[in-house]
């Protein structure tokens, strides 16, 4: 699925990449057709996205509710996001190719080479029970928990932060959906810290240190993470 930009075609996920058939076991996922370097932004949340609330969520039809579990991702908002186009295919691997700068998008922490799959970090995704990982990383976790930001947040927003100087550097298609723009450019100029990736996470959205009234809380930095990973809040 594409849609068009200021005449350019484009889609939500990275334009260089396919859907393939993996396996009857994983199904299928999202494959580099061409070099996608490192820095590049791979998916941005858009418009078309669709957000399902709780309330909205429990009111679907149960086959409808199962495909909507099946194939979105829960945000640090307590909503699910329900991708429009092939990004809901999506794999998760332990070493994944894209993981988040705690903005609205992901980047590739490393080379993605014509023909690799395209994966991300499922812990990141606000997981609400464990599975049986099967991706087969050298140092495969075995089982992807809901808590695994609050052990691995300090290691992948380290690849993050490696990565996030080459935004500014490559090309990038997505960049017209980016949404945090001014906060990119203050990142990259050092302006600002790099928020960490705890920034999506519910359970530090939701502690009584991050709730206002009406206002934007203050984000977590990569300076920060450390601390809130060590030290969470019940």
């Amino acid at each position: 699925m594409v849609y068009r930009i200021n005449a350019i075609l484009i889609t939500v996920i990275h334009p260089d990449s396919e859907l393939r058939f993996v396996s009857p076991a994983i199904g299928y996922g999202l494959f580099a057709t061409r070099l996608i370097p490192k820095g590049t932004i791979t998916w941005v949340v858009d418009p078309l996205d669709q957000i399902i609330s709780p309330p909205k969520l429990h009111a679907l039809p149960e086959l409808v509710k199962t495909s909507a579990f099946k194939y979105s991702y829960l945000n640090g908002y307590g909503n699910r996001i329900l991708c429009w186009d092939h990004a809901r295919f999506v794999n998760h691997s332990c070493a994944a190719a894209c993981l988040s700068p705690g903005f609205d998008f992901e980047i590739a922490v490393r080379d993605i080479r014509a023909g690799d799959e395209i994966t991300d970090d499922y812990g990141a995704l606000n997981l609400e029970e464990p599975f049986t990982c099967f991706c087969d990383a050298p140092h495969c976790r075995g089982q992807v928990l809901p808590d695994d930001p609050m052990r691995y947040a300090g290691a992948w927003d380290m690849l993050v932060a490696a990565a996030f100087p080459d935004v500014g550097r490559v090309e990038q298609p997505l960049w017209e959906l980016v949404r945090e723009k001014e906060e990119v450019h203050r990142a990259l100029a050092g302006q600002q810290q790099l928020p960490s990736i705890l920034r999506h996470i519910c359970s530090v959205k939701s502690t009584p240190a991050t709730r206002s009234k009406g206002r934007r809380r203050p984000l977590p930095t990569v300076a920060a993470r450390n601390q809130l990973a060590t030290d969470p809040r019940p």
